[in-house]
């Protein structure tokens, strides 16, 4: 028999984790869906600089919208925590485009120089400044912030493997907590947020803030708001399991099997 890709497995246990009472059949489905829902993410994505803002806006839908009013109203931006669920695009480029509202997202850098340039210059194109992970980030996402601009943040990856200990759909890995961070520095709102394909539709789902405690000890508090940041997530993605496209392991303990 020959074997499954190694691509497919981790999607594989990802979505095994997130179902643990489904059968085999059950989530070979989610895995199915979710790479139909990457293939169209990435679709997407591709078209969105040209479509009209009145496009965006009819195929685009937002429930509590009026929380990063609020944040911008009190004089900071927000700060969009997403995983990586449906297609985050569309929630930036009806912001950028529609809403006309400065949008900045923190982008891992890809390898090699010229396509992550593509990459910066296709989401320029609906509204989008980006900026890289990496040591220099935090800056300039704290500048944007105060500035004024919704900071999309995908979060249910620890990319750089120095992320914070949650409990994560019953079983410890750990979370980014640049999120944590960034609002501790600025004052703006945590939002948890996913944007679910709804047919030839997306609609985005904004959740309440995150409320933690500012007075505790800074480690305290960005350990505290990211666990709270995970179990928003388990809400969002539980609603459309099969629209969440992790391709690398999310639990260290599935990694090596």
């Amino acid at each position: 028999m020959t074997a499954r890709p190694s691509l497919g497995n981790d999607l594989r246990q990802n979505l095994a984790q997130v179902r643990p009472d489904a059968s085999e059949a059950e989530v070979e489905q989610l895995v199915r869906e979710a790479f139909g829902a990457y293939g169209r993410y990435w679709a997407d994505s591709f078209q969105l600089p040209y479509l009209s803002p009145e496009v965006i806006d009819r195929h685009f839908s937002v429930n509590n919208y009026e929380l990063i009013l609020e944040a911008q109203a009190r004089g900071t931006g927000a700060i969009m925590v997403l995983p990586h669920l449906g297609g985050w695009e569309w929630a930036a480029a009806w912001l950028g485009k529609v809403a006309q509202k400065p949008v900045t997202a923190a982008v891992e850098r890809l390898e090699p120089d010229d396509l992550y340039e593509w990459f910066v210059e296709l989401r320029e194109a609906y509204g989008v400044n980006v900026v890289p992970l990496g040591d220099k980030a935090l800056p300039k996402l704290v500048r944007a912030v105060k500035d004024g601009h919704v900071v999309c943040l995908l979060s249910d990856r620890d990319i750089g493997g120095s992320g914070i200990d949650v409990d994560f759909f019953g079983a410890p890995t750990t979370m980014p907590g640049g999120a944590a961070l960034l609002a501790r520095r600025t004052g703006a709102p945590i939002l948890p947020t996913a944007v679910y394909f709804r047919g030839d539709k997306s609609h985005c789902e904004i959740l309440p803030a995150i409320e933690c405690d500012t007075n505790m000890r800074l480690r305290d508090y960005v350990a505290a708001v990211t666990r709270e940041m995970a179990a928003a997530f388990e809400t969002l993605i539980d609603d459309e399991p099969g629209q969440w496209h992790v391709l690398q392991p999310v639990w260290p303990a599935s990694s090596g099997s």
